[in-house]
């Protein structure tokens, strides 16, 4: 089968993703009930349309604010998230669906709206701040084909921040067994919060063990001032604080910031 995440981005690019950070979710511990939904969607379309304007190749969702993270949440919150995404999608560009922690929760929503992708931790047992975490990618995937979206890339992230693994695999051997048991159509690489990256010699660790056909990005920590480090070892990024007014991961995006970013890494790639 071809490349999932080649059919999405092509073969000859590094795609920019940038994150459209959802405000918190109903339910939620600092969800506005006074904004509501309507008030989400505002704000969300808002940072979308910014984004677009700064030329990213591809918009990710994410309720980055349901601050504490749930690993089993209700189907009220694929429901929103639905919404959300509908409302918000740009024309033209390629959207993906993340939601923190919960795989089966980011795929009934990208199912639902026809997205091309999803990042999800879909692998390990990690100790983390939410808990003694399990994953069950064989579900996830299986889920995928049940609900006829094969050509839905699934982004696996083998780093996830907020969290350690149980074991004593590090993240090359982790990426490469991805690879091989658990299908990954593209790899993450993540620091231990978001905003804060991994090392630029994890990257190309990771980037060196995993076969050469399957894309590794930078999940978290891109800037302005140091992505063409790791762009000219990792096939993409997925960037979301450095766009925020202040850098700060629960801001709006800051239109400078933005065009900014896409500045530096587009001169990157043209070098």
């Amino acid at each position: 089968m071809p490349s999932r995440f080649h059919a999405i981005f092509g073969s000859d690019t590094k795609p920019l993703i940038a994150m459209a950070h959802v405000p918190a979710l109903p339910g939620t511990p600092l969800y506005d009930d006074r904004a509501g939904i309507a008030g989400m969607i505002r704000h969300v379309r808002r940072d979308v349309e910014i984004l677009v304007d700064a030329g990213f190749d591809a918009i990710l969702f994410c309720n980055e604010n349901d601050r504490p993270y749930e690993l089993n949440a209700g189907p009220e919150s694929a429901a929103v998230m639905t919404r959300i995404v509908t409302e918000c999608r740009p024309p033209g560009l390629p959207i993906g669906v993340d939601f923190l922690w919960d795989p089966r929760i980011a795929l009934a929503a990208a199912v639902a709206c026809e997205a091309d992708f999803i990042r999800e931790v879909t692998t390990g047992v990690w100790e983390s701040d939410m808990g003694l975490w399990n994953t069950n990618c064989a579900h996830t995937l299986r889920e995928r084909r049940r609900l006829h979206a094969d050509n839905l890339a699934i982004f696996m992230n083998i780093t996830p921040e907020f969290a350690s693994p149980i074991g004593t695999r590090q993240a090359p051997a982790t990426a490469r067994s991805a690879v091989v048991s658990s299908l990954a159509d593209t790899i993450l690489v993540s620091g231990p919060m978001a905003g804060a990256g991994p090392d630029l010699s994890t990257v190309r660790a990771v980037r060196d063990a995993t076969p050469a056909d399957v894309p590794v990005l930078l999940n978290t920590g891109a800037r302005r001032d140091t992505i063409s480090q790791f762009l000219s070892i990792a096939d993409g990024c997925i960037v979301g604080s450095d766009l925020k007014i202040d850098g700060h991961t629960w801001n709006a995006v800051d239109p400078a910031r933005a065009a900014d970013f896409v500045k530096a890494a587009r001169a990157q790639s043209a070098a």
